[in-house]
């Protein structure tokens, strides 16, 4: 019998070769993408919201309100190298056999880039508490009179499911605080997960209002500056098949880890509420 280990082998070799090669290909253009959306500069915005909204938990949970060692555990939460390295993990696994090249050569030239460069901005300037509040009123009356605008507006989050995606975001999170609350053993005995899911249930209505609101400012004044021509393209392209897949991996990858974020802050309080009755 001819020996066939070698060649065998060789080929098998060879042939692995190419799908690592294909990965790591694949690996290095979701690298030039997750920069080309601003990931890094958002997840920063995230991390600042993150910590005011750690100021709001300890005023509204916690017995002895804020206090140095409770931030010192918000800021470890929200700690962005891990919040990018979460969030660049799903994102690749997401993106995997998805339309990468159609997707770069939108955000790496215009308008893609300009837009991003928008949202970025917006999303820094939505710090300010006045510029929050004025966004949302500008964007209530473009509603009412249903600016071209605003229809423009509307059909980009229709395009995306803006609304249903964030509210479903909002409830799963609500839902990890809550079980980090039943887990840190914060919350009185008989609240389950299932009494826990029901409150979070109950706050559906309320939470798409809010998320509505938010997204129709936040859109409304992010992309002002932009033209119909370069808005309509960002619409054309958000409709394309590489546009929901890019979208679909956003919303998977930011959602895990506000779960997470969420969890972690709920047994955070659950450790500082049970602390301060001892």
């Amino acid at each position: 019998m001819p020996n066939l280990a070698g060649p065998v082998l060789a080929a098998t070799l060879a042939l692995a070769g190419l799908p690592s090669f294909a990965q790591d290909t694949a690996t290095e253009k979701t690298g030039v993408l997750f920069e080309a959306l601003g990931l890094p500069q958002m997840l920063e915005v995230m991390r600042a919201e993150g910590l005011e909204y750690g100021d709001t938990i300890a005023q509204d949970m916690l017995p002895g309100g804020q206090s140095a060692r409770w931030d010192a555990l918000v800021s470890d939460i929200y700690d962005v190298e891990m919040m990018q390295e979460e969030v660049r993990a799903i994102f690749g696994e997401e993106l995997e056999g998805d339309d990468l090249d159609a997707m770069l050569a939108f955000y790496t030239t215009e308008p893609g880039q300009t837009v991003i460069n928008l949202e970025v901005s917006a999303r820094e300037a939505l710090l300010d508490d006045a510029v929050e509040e004025a966004s949302k009123d500008s964007a209530a009356i473009a509603a009412m009179d249903e600016t071209p605008r605003f229809q423009m507006i509307e059909a980009f989050v229709d395009a995306n499911d803006l609304i249903e995606t964030n509210v479903v975001g909002a409830l799963n999170s609500n839902y990890a605080f809550y079980m980090g609350l039943i887990d840190g053993g914060a919350m009185p005995e008989g609240v389950t997960a299932e009494l826990a899911l029901q409150d979070v249930w109950a706050q559906e209505d309320e939470i798409r209002s809010d998320t509505a609101e938010w997204v129709y400012s936040f859109l409304l004044m992010a992309y002002q500056p932009l033209s119909d021509e370069e808005l309509q393209a960002y619409i054309a392209f958000s409709e394309t098949e590489a546009g929901q897949d890019l979208n679909a991996a956003l919303f998977t990858a930011f959602n895990g880890m506000f779960d997470d974020i969420s969890r972690a802050l709920g047994l955070g309080v659950s450790r500082f509420m049970i602390s301060q009755e001892l």
